[in-house]
């Protein structure tokens, strides 16, 4: 029996053919309605017309506009978890998806239930960073504040001082959620991948360093006298809000 929501849909994006045919096949086995797209023109075109839970995009095309481009578009318009595909199993691949804000990096050739186990992740990770009810202003023991900004782990939300939703993708939320939890203490490279891996990421040490630039960015940090996630040179980081200098 399929645990998929029936309602949830997913868009592939891939020039290759023959596998979008046979991942709309088998994701439709277990319960999604499915949809492909061969080129950022036809992606696009269908991200206009029906509403879409998750994109599957390739990073890779032959010719026309590329995964990163694609990508950039995707962000700048939808909040929608993106799912990456690469034919290529390197850092810098990782890293360049990392930068994007992809949720999740599928490296090709893949088991179909492998990439399944990862949409029902990124899906459920996403579902419950929106779909929580509102909590009561007076009920929000978990919400952590500083400096104007909120963020409450319940709910997987990061908001701005002006009240802003801010986006996080979920290795940026576990990694701001675990400098947060320890203000104040430095914490090395290894000691962040330790908190935030698990068997769904793997994070490595220069994702870990991409990603708290891309927090920095998001809570407007100046990396030059950064007001929150301060750098400690040949040790690692450590959260200080009221460490201003």
């Amino acid at each position: 029996m399929s645990v998929a929501d029936p309602r949830s849909r997913i868009l592939i994006v891939d020039d290759d053919r023959l596998l979008c045919s046979f991942l709309e096949k088998f994701l439709a086995s277990e319960g999604y309605v499915m949809a492909s797209a061969h080129d950022g023109r036809s992606m696009r075109r269908a991200l206009a017309d029906e509403p879409f839970d998750l994109v599957i995009l390739d990073l890779g095309f032959p010719a026309g506009e590329d995964g990163v481009t694609l990508a950039r578009n995707l962000r700048s318009q939808y909040d929608l978890p993106l799912i990456m595909l690469s034919g290529k199993n390197n850092t810098i691949d990782k890293v360049v998806c990392l930068e994007l804000g992809a949720d999740d990096y599928v490296t090709k050739p893949f088991e179909p239930r492998e990439l399944l186990a990862r949409v029902r992740t990124v899906m459920r990770r996403f579902a419950k960073r929106i779909n929580l009810p509102e909590p009561a202003a007076t009920d929000r023991p978990d919400a952590v504040c500083f400096d104007g900004w909120q963020l409450d782990p319940t709910r997987y939300k990061l908001s701005s001082p002006n009240g802003e939703n801010v986006r996080l993708t979920s290795q940026e939320f576990q990694i701001l959620s675990a400098l947060v939890e320890r203000r104040g203490r430095i914490l090395s490279r290894e000691q962040i991948l330790d908190i935030v891996a698990n068997r769904n990421w793997t994070p490595y040490d220069r994702s870990i360093d991409v990603l708290i630039g891309k927090i920095r960015r998001k809570l407007r940090d100046n990396a030059r006298d950064t007001q929150f996630i301060k750098t400690i040179r040949g040790v690692g980081y450590m959260f200080a809000p009221q460490g201003r200098d």
